[in-house]
């Protein structure tokens, strides 16, 4: 039986293969795992801490041939705890829902007003929750509109072989069928021009474990810039938490 599925599934991994609602993950699958490093850093994290983390790492197939769409199997998280989002880099693929939750005692408010998708969550009182449906491929940046501090990227995908870097720089894609792929990063603190040096090939032939090279990430070139809120405007001076909305200038 085994032998049966490797054959007839070879030719038709990259459609979506579906039985009672659920992705057949052909029997050769392997794991591609390997590590990032962030170099030339002025990120106290990373500088004193050598914390690698929240670096986005996905695969493409290299034929051009789109990879398997798949119906997310629940929602995912990002919350919003003591003033940060957490995590505050997460990757998920193109249809997934996000809740966010608020387990602070105080008021947010969870928007985007980039190219990746646009969406404003508006106020709403802790211990409450509220989610938004990403439907296209791109970089979304996440903002409050009453804590400037508070921000966060989420990766939407549109491929299922996606991993995000833990503290030490190591990463796990699960499930890979056998193949040709190109290795893309994103790291919230790197140049366009230096993520897209990143991009290489990688070929995954059997099952078992594919360990790749170091990826050494530079961080030389970032610029930090402060963000407005979402009406475009300078965030006030001071916030005040207590239950209360700024409202539209």
């Amino acid at each position: 039986m085994i032998w049966l599925w490797r054959i007839f599934s070879r030719s038709l991994w990259f459609s979506s293969l579906w039985f009672s609602g659920l992705w057949l993950v052909p029997a050769w699958c392997a794991t591609v795992k390997g590590a990032v490093v962030l170099t030339d850093s002025h990120d106290p994290g990373v500088s004193r801490n050598q914390d690698f983390s929240g670096v986005v790492v996905w695969l493409e197939p290299a034929n051009g041939t789109a990879a398997p769409r798949v119906s997310p199997p629940h929602h995912f998280r990002m919350e919003q705890k003591d003033k940060h989002f957490k995590p505050h880099v997460l990757a998920i693929p193109v249809g997934a829902a996000v809740d966010f939750p608020n387990h602070d005692p105080i008021f947010h408010n969870v928007f985007s007003n980039y190219n990746g998708q646009i969406f404003d969550l508006n106020l709403y009182r802790p211990n409450t929750s509220r989610d938004v449906v990403f439907r296209r491929p791109g970089i979304v940046r996440i903002f409050c509109n009453i804590h400037p501090t508070m921000s966060a990227v989420i990766a939407v995908l549109d491929t299922p072989w996606f991993a995000v870097s833990g503290g030490t720089g190591a990463f796990e894609i699960r499930e890979v069928p056998a193949g040709n792929y190109t290795v893309h990063i994103f790291h919230e603190r790197a140049t366009d021009d230096t993520l897209h040096a990143l991009v290489q090939p990688v070929n995954v032939e059997s099952a078992g474990p594919r360990v790749l090279a170091p990826i050494r990430i530079s961080e030389t070139g970032y610029i930090p810039a402060p963000h407005k809120n979402k009406w475009d405007k300078e965030y006030p001076p001071s916030i005040d938490d207590q239950p209360s909305y700024q409202r539209r200038p």
